[in-house]
């Protein structure tokens, strides 16, 4: 088959639907309105802990405009079958099943559902829903005495080598408590579901990253078969991790649309968002390393707690950057989850790996000062020459080429290695650095490719795009691969009847969906291809497919471009009103390769040597991270991470009165986020190259690494400019007085 011409793939394009999103006629899932919709709002409990005694609906149900009240005294009937695609499991044989009993696991827990015909008239009575409680002092300290570990089976556990013996005999021994508070996503959109029965089949208009996920969960709690159950989801108005498994409100907003057969909204308020749905969980993170005075990291003995709900377990990866970032012959690591009385957290943006790479990357800055050893040069002397943990080589890795190139594009030589040597008037300069690993996922995807007679394509997966740009970067692939322009392709997701599709999550929809799309549009061009050369009508007859290339709809011979026709004037002819095929993506299976994406990050800050005030001056970020498709959405999703980041570092901090588990700052006011005075000069870098091991188009996921590295980087700064170490984030001006 003839390599394509390249125009889209590559070019710094504007996003297809960015008219759509500025002009307000995306549609979200709260701005879908069947006929005969009515409105949800739900009750959730004011404690975090105990058993409900009584639901007093009278005053509620006397309000005009009030359909009903739906709570555990209802008895609904949800089957709650297993769920075999669900990413999380039970972690003692119990879900959160929704209105299935009395007991109270979590404050804001819902425990009942008001439906009304209109949103006022269902906030209205929520309020008058009066719910009493036997309560019991929760337990949502991490830190607290008394604490209890999930049970063993629960545990995580990484030895190599002799760990102990080696931090015993090494030449140098450090040791810090890492700890990081609990995130919360705050994406635009707030979670919302509109529900439609149609008999026995329903209809969901979500949020949700993953439709068939969603699809299937709905199926297992109603009982119905998944074939049976249709998720909409054109457009995610951000979501960075929290949307990728279905909540409890979508289950009741399905749940009111059948007992009330009307179509139901139910829009979580931003209060709603910090119970409602998951979060990056907290962290403590105790590590001990041991080096040689040439800076080897010899040992690492990791000590990991990280919070989750008594009712399920949630873990992530935290232990991976520990175990493969560096060379290090001897590694321990203990990972343990404390259940809380607390809402079970979520993904969120570089899930575990950005957790731990604060803590490994921070004692490797530490590691730097203690040596007196230039803290790139360090890494540089700890780069394994194959994967660690599993011995495998590398498909790519070319971190110490990301850490070259960011040193001299960010002007590292002028750094100061003594701290809190570089001032400007009252303010102290610091420049710090740090890795960043994230993994390269994979899973099977489908897409389907349709060409129609009017010469224009349509591409269908059921991926979805939260803000990545996927509508736009599976436009260009298939462009350039049908030899279309950006106009002449229509690219749909976000419908759990179109082809399967991962979770849109982890950095592998360009890596699954995208290789989908590239095999189903190759495969139609070589359809067409092959129609061509066959058609005795065709002035391409006769000609060797492989010397047949496609630019601008119009099909050619390689060393004769006035020798074709175009796909309509080959259609037409034919009697065709359209071609159609199906693109799959299959993982190898290769394990002979250990898969991974790669930064180095670069920050400047000031701090107010009198006030203790952090503020950002620059930061840059070098990637390793395979074939770029689009530059600009690259560049959107990398200044995005270094954002987030710097509120991760600086600024974010769930807040919790561990009298009632009530979390304090539940809103916008007082959570704080980075606004545009907080963010600086921002760069990216992207190291050319392709990793055609890891998939066929060579890329290797973007939108998690970007995320790692960055907080470290900050922190490390702040040292350089301070001389004050600060093992916790955010950091605080309390933390630098």
């Amino acid at each position: 088959m003839s390599p394509q011409p390249q125009a889209a793939v590559g070019a710094p394009l504007s996003r297809v639907d960015g008219r759509l999103k500025v002009t307000g006629r995306a549609k979200y899932a709260a701005d879908h309105v069947p006929g005969g919709v009515v409105h949800a709002v739900v009750v959730d409990s004011s404690v975090a802990r105990g058993r409900i005694t009584a639901i007093d609906t009278r005053a509620a149900h006397a309000q005009p405009g009030i359909l009903g009240v739906l709570s555990h005294l209802d008895k609904p009937e949800l089957a709650y079958r297993d769920n075999p695609g669900a990413w999380l499991d039970p972690a003692v044989g119990e879900r959160l099943h929704v209105f299935q009993d009395d007991k109270v696991r979590f404050f804001g827990q819902p425990v009942a559902v008001v439906v009304a015909r209109t949103l006022e008239a269902a906030q209205h009575a929520a309020d008058l829903v009066k719910v009493s409680y036997d309560a019991e002092r929760p337990s949502t300290d991490m830190t607290a005495p008394g604490v209890r570990e999930n049970e063993p089976q629960r545990q995580q556990n990484y030895v190599r080598g002799n760990p102990e013996e080696a931090l015993a005999s090494a030449d140098v021994r450090l040791e810090g408590t890492y700890r990081l508070t609990r995130n919360h996503h705050n994406a635009m959109e707030p979670h919302a579901t509109v529900a439609r029965w149609d008999g026995e089949k329903l209809t969901v208009w979500d949020k949700t990253q993953w439709t068939l996920g969603a699809r299937d969960e709905l199926a297992a709690v109603f009982g119905v078969p998944a074939e049976n159950v249709r998720v909409i989801s054109p457009f995610v108005g951000g979501a960075f991790g929290n949307a990728l498994r279905t909540w409890p409100h979508t289950t009741l907003a399905a749940l009111a649309a059948r007992q009330f057969r009307r179509p139901v909204k139910l829009v979580l308020t931003r209060e709603q968002l910090y119970y409602g749905v998951g979060y990056r969980p907290a962290y403590e993170y105790r590590l001990q390393l041991g080096s040689t005075r040439s800076g080897r990291v010899t040992a690492t003995d990791h000590r990991i707690r990280g919070e989750t709900s008594t009712y399920e377990n949630y873990g992530e990866g935290v232990m991976n950057p520990g175990q493969v970032l560096y060379a290090t012959p001897h590694v321990r690591q203990a990972y343990r989850t404390v259940p809380l009385d607390v809402n079970t957290p979520t993904f969120m943006r570089g899930p575990g790996w950005s957790s731990a790479a604060f803590a490994v990357e921070s004692a490797m800055d530490e590691l730097a000062h203690e040596t007196g050893i230039d803290p790139i040069e360090l890494r540089l002397r700890n780069e394994p020459q194959e994967d660690p943990a599993g011995g495998l080589p590398w498909s790519t890795r070319r971190l110490t080429e990301c850490l070259r190139t960011g040193a001299r594009e960010f002007g590292w030589h002028r750094r100061n290695p003594k701290p809190r040597s570089r001032r400007d008037g009252d303010w102290l300069i610091g420049m710090g650095m740090a890795s960043g690993i994230y993994d390269t996922l994979r899973m099977r995807s489908e897409a389907r490719v349709r060409l129609d007679a009017d010469g224009t394509a349509l591409v269908q997966a059921s991926t979805s795009d939260m803000g990545p740009g996927t509508y736009t970067s599976m436009t260009q692939l298939a462009a350039d691969a049908l030899g279309l322009t950006m106009r002449t392709v229509r690219f749909e997701l976000g419908d759990s009847t179109f082809p399967a599709s991962p979770p849109h999550g982890g950095s592998q929809t360009m890596a699954g969906v995208g290789s989908a799309v590239q095999d189903g549009c190759d495969k139609l061009r070589q359809e067409a291809i092959e129609l061509a050369v066959e058609d005795e009508r065709s002035p391409l007859h006769g000609v060797d497919a492989d010397d047949i290339v496609v630019r601008g709809g119009r099909l050619h011979a390689k060393g004769n471009p006035a020798r074709g026709e175009t796909y309509r004037q080959l259609l037409a002819r034919n009697g065709r009103t359209h071609l159609e095929t199906r693109g799959t993506f299959t993982p190898s299976g290769d394990d002979r390769y250990a898969m991974n994406a790669y930064s180095a990050v670069f920050a400047e800050v000031a701090v107010d040597r009198r006030l203790g005030l952090v503020r950002m001056r620059r930061m840059l970020g070098v990637y390793d991270v395979g074939r770029i498709i689009s530059p600009k959405l690259a560049d959107s999703q990398a200044l995005g991470a270094m954002v987030g980041g710097i509120g991760q570092a600086l600024l974010e901090h769930t807040v919790t009165d561990h009298r009632d588990g009530r979390i304090v700052n539940a809103n916008l006011a007082d959570y704080l986020v980075p606004v545009n005075a907080d963010v600086p000069d921002l760069r990216a870098i992207y190291l050319d190259g392709e990793d055609l091991h890891a998939d066929p188009i060579g890329v290797k996921g973007l939108g998690e690494v970007v995320k790692v590295g960055v907080a470290p980087a900050i922190a490390n700064a702040v040292f350089n400019a301070t001389g004050r170490r600060v093992r916790d984030l955010p950091i605080t001006a309390e933390a630098l007085l």
